[in-house]
């Protein structure tokens, strides 16, 4: 599988340095847990409280901003069988939240970033935790088994 990552960065961390040769290899490491052996393309915004609050509002009606937004691709599957590379979708991450929920949950901010980077990816592929108890359960023992891989601890026990 080959990944190509379009990253851009309108916020940056001095607590958080992110190298695109991080975010492949979590996003390699989510995409091959679950058997995704094509190449893929993933868009990635990091972005600033105010953008995630504006998108935030805009698709999904809540009005603060968030850790992670995904936006899955809608590329119909006639024109994806065309193309060279899967087109996945994009992710929107906030910075400064999840700096703040690092914190809160005295976690370190990669090790917070990771997870949050584990479970959009994860929803772009159409996993989901909010339809029911079981799928959420499902989306949580593989972002555990993930994050393992990548050398973290269960993001869940506090």
């Amino acid at each position: 599988m080959k990944l190509s990552l379009s990253l851009q960065q309108s916020f940056e961390s001095a607590t958080l340095p992110l190298k695109r040769a991080y975010l492949k290899k979590v996003i390699e490491t989510t995409l091959r847990y679950i058997d995704v052996d094509e190449d893929c393309e993933i868009g990635i915004a990091c972005v600033d409280h105010d953008e995630s609050h504006r998108l935030n509002l805009e698709y999904r009606q809540k009005d603060k901003a968030t850790n992670v937004l995904s936006f899955p691709s809608d590329i119909p599957e006639e024109v994806v069988a065309l193309l060279d590379a899967l087109p996945i979708g994009d992710l929107v991450i906030c910075i400064p939240v999840v700096l703040t929920e690092a914190q809160e949950q005295n976690k370190t901010p990669i090790e917070h970033f990771s997870h949050m980077l584990v479970h959009g990816v994860l929803h772009l592929m159409g996993y989901d935790h909010e339809t029911s108890e079981a799928d959420a359960e499902q989306m949580e023992a593989i972002e555990i088994a993930i994050l393992a891989k990548l050398g973290f601890d269960n993001p869940y026990i506090s």
